[in-house]
């Protein structure tokens, strides 16, 4: 067994660097945990006295009369089947099916379903990532960041966003069952990945970037790439499996056949094509140029949350040049300067890449609606800059020698502001 002193030695960047008594603390995670739920709670427990939407909100429920009538074997077999209202997404209908069979159309139980979905996303971030890395403070700072956050209200407040919860949860869930299987390899663990990857897809089609965020958790933290044997991270947390690239590569090729066939079955729907613009209207450049500036302009409302909408009309050709060029520097720069520190930071990489990776599905190169953005969106891409943000903090308090308490005052006011403007 190695010496705390080594192990602390051979600590990978983005866990080494941190102020005393920030670094372990494992026992505390069931409160910390605890202190999640009862955050996000406070701030959103006053949906239990919304009502259902007219936007929406009739389509998934109010007025749609298969999910009305609750739990049935017809309406079952039709949530299996339909592509109504877009996607094919069987769990989601089935989760307003089953609210509707247990609380009939009480619209305050129906939010609270929701808001149970998001505080176990929560708790499920900050148990897999502190899982992974071993460090207690960070990983709560970046749940907290997921719990509080005012882009996220959309997601949670509006009951038609159920997809988004859900397939979260079920994306969550396949994360946690991908470290166990990374830590042990094994043919049932794997098809467990895969199941619960299956029930993401079936909530939401966005999970279709799955095996590409399994990718960048292979690189960081799980280091399954890198060949230096070094000890477990922190007492208890046994070693990622070596393996060669192309074998890692290759345990994702059925996530990806499943991920295919998941888009295919959304872009072949009435709904998308329905709701589709073409290129005609909106050209590849001007899609692209949308994209950009989005992609900066999330990163602007995580920083400073203001002037949320729940509707931001396209521009379409009419954005101006210095908007588009500032977004492409700024994400293009955000992308040279992570690939630079990639070594000292590789959390860094992690946390942009997901970002990026996980937007593409929702930037607009495949324009359904009219929409140029949406807060509903960063429900999950923003786990990769809350990620880069709570390590970085960290990595920063070290280096400028900051106590512990300081930190943690400083962390306590941004979370408070956040939860107030999210209140």
């Amino acid at each position: 067994m190695p010496t705390r002193e080594y192990a602390e030695h051979k600590r990978p960047t983005g866990t080494r660097n941190l102020p005393p008594g920030f670094r372990h603390g494992k026992g505390l995670q069931y409160l910390v945990a605890c202190i999640l739920v009862a955050a996000t709670l406070v701030v959103y427990g006053q949906i239990g006295r919304h009502e259902f939407l007219h936007y929406d909100d009739d389509q998934y429920v109010t007025e749609n009369p298969v999910v009305r009538s609750g739990l049935t074997v017809q309406g079952v077999a039709w949530a299996l089947t339909t592509t109504h209202f877009s996607y094919w997404h069987p769990l989601t209908w089935l989760s307003h099916m089953t609210d509707v069979e247990v609380f009939g159309l009480d619209a305050r139980a129906h939010h609270f379903v929701s808001l149970s979905f998001h505080a176990a996303n929560a708790v499920l971030l900050f148990m897999i990532l502190f899982r992974m890395t071993g460090a207690l403070w960070q990983s709560g700072f970046a749940a907290a960041l997921f719990a509080l956050h005012p882009l996220h209200v959309e997601s949670v407040a509006w009951l038609a966003e159920r997809k988004d919860l859900l397939s979260t949860f079920f994306w969550l869930l396949a994360i946690g069952a991908y470290l166990r299987y990374a830590r042990r390899p094994g043919v049932a663990p794997y098809l467990f990945v895969l199941l619960l990857f299956m029930l993401g897809l079936m909530a939401k089609p966005m999970v279709v970037t799955l095996p590409v965020t399994l990718l960048l958790l292979d690189y960081w933290p799980l280091q399954r790439f890198s060949r230096d044997a070094s000890p477990p991270e922190f007492p208890g947390n046994e070693l990622s499996a070596r393996r060669p690239g192309l074998h890692i590569l290759g345990e994702k090729v059925p996530f990806i056949l499943l991920a295919v066939a998941c888009g295919v079955i959304t872009l072949l729907s009435p709904g998308v094509q329905g709701a589709s613009s073409s290129l005609e209207r909106l050209p590849l450049n001007v899609r692209g140029a949308n994209a950009l500036v989005a992609a900066a302009g999330y990163l602007g409302k995580t920083i400073c949350p203001s002037s949320l909408a729940v509707y931001y009309p396209h521009p379409e050709g009419a954005l101006a040049s210095w908007k588009i060029a500032g977004a492409a520097a700024l994400v293009g720069g955000i992308t040279i300067l992570v690939l630079r520190m990639a070594r000292r930071r590789p959390y860094l990489v992690f946390g942009w890449f997901w970002y990026l990776t996980t937007l593409l599905p929702v930037s607009g190169l495949l324009q359904v609606g009219g929409q140029s953005m949406a807060d509903r969106y960063t429900y999950v891409h923003l786990i990769g800059i809350f990620v880069m943000i709570s390590w970085g903090v960290a990595d920063m308090a070290w280096s400028w020698r900051l106590r512990a308490p300081a930190l943690a005052a400083t962390a306590f006011v941004a979370l408070f502001v956040l939860a107030f403007v999210s209140w």
